[in-house]
Formats: structure tokens, C-alpha cells, sequence
């Protein structure tokens, strides 16, 4: 399938995702078993040591691989099926600070049946300086500095 890239709510599973909005999620682009998403971090995003707090990082690389596991658009006999985590790791490994824009880049590693096995690094880089223009704000080939890595495992289960 070929990657298509998006602004604004993209996928079905963003519409209603009230978190993903909070936290300003932007999908850069997305494609079968693969997503990269950006947001930048804002202070109320900090815990008490004013960097990024730990469940901010896992909420945003779990976007990314919930994007990565459910199709933009189902294909047909797939729209009453869900693929949701059956469980996860991350692995913290460096800390990220207020104004720093972070990217997730989910890509599935394996498929059989219905479980899947997704891998998700997060980036984190400086943000350009507002008069600054585009070019220097990171890309999805030069996303920054790797910050963690979140391993998914997940199960395609009946839309309820």
C-alpha cells in the first residue's frame, strides 16, 4: 500500500480521540502497518522534574501504534474488527523538555493471524524558532534524538 500523507484528523480512530486532540497529534503519514505523528511537548505535559512526563511519551507512542495496527479506511469484512494492544513495553532512554517536538514512527515487524508485533520509536528534537520558517523543523528522515522505544503487541478482537 502506498503512504499517504495527511493533515488534521485522518483516521477513523482520531474522530472521537479526545487524548490525541489534547495533546495536539498531528499524523504525518500513515500507510498499511505503519504511522509517524508529531506534537510538540507543552509544560502542562511535564511532571515534576519539567520534562516530559512518562505517560505522556507512552500516550503518544500508543497513538502511533494504534494507527499503525487499524486501517485508514477498512478494507470490506474488516469494519467490525479492531485491532487493540494485548500488551506493551516502553523503554525510556533519554528525557524530552518543554517546546521540543516529538515524533513516534510505528511499523509492524509481524503478523499471524489475528496478533501483531509493532515496534515505535520516538524522537525528540528543538523546536525551530518561531521566525525560523519551515526548514528547520525536523522531518520524518531526521526526527531528532531517539527518547524511547515502545514495543506493541496487539489482537485484532469484534467491534463492539
Amino acid at each position: 500500500m502506498a503512504e499517504t500523507t495527511l493533515s488534521g484528523p485522518t483516521h477513523q480512530i482520531l474522530e472521537n480521540d479526545y487524548a490525541s486532540e489534547w495533546m495536539g497529534i498531528q499524523v504525518l503519514a500513515i500507510s498499511d502497518g505503519h504511522a509517524t505523528i508529531r506534537m510538540t511537548l507543552r509544560q502542562e505535559m511535564l511532571n515534576g522534574f519539567g520534562m516530559a512526563h512518562g505517560g505522556m511519551i507512552f500516550a503518544f507512542g500508543d497513538t502511533a501504534f494504534a494507527l499503525a495496527c487499524n486501517p485508514a479506511v477498512p478494507a470490506p469484512g474488516e469494519e467490525n474488527s479492531i485491532t487493540v494492544a494485548s500488551g506493551v513495553d516502553i523503554n525510556f532512554l533519554k528525557p524530552a523538555f518543554r517546546g521540543q517536538v516529538l515524533t513516534a514512527v510505528a511499523d509492524r515487524r509481524s503478523s499471524a493471524g489475528r496478533s501483531g508485533l509493532y515496534d515505535i520509536q520516538i524522537f525528540a528534537a528543538d523546536a525551530p524558532p518561531a521566525d525560523a520558517g519551515q526548514p528547520g523543523e525536523p522531518t520524518p528522515n531526521q526526527p531528532g534524538e531517539l527518547i524511547a522505544e515502545f514495543r506493541g503487541r496487539s489482537r485484532t478482537i469484534p467491534k463492539k
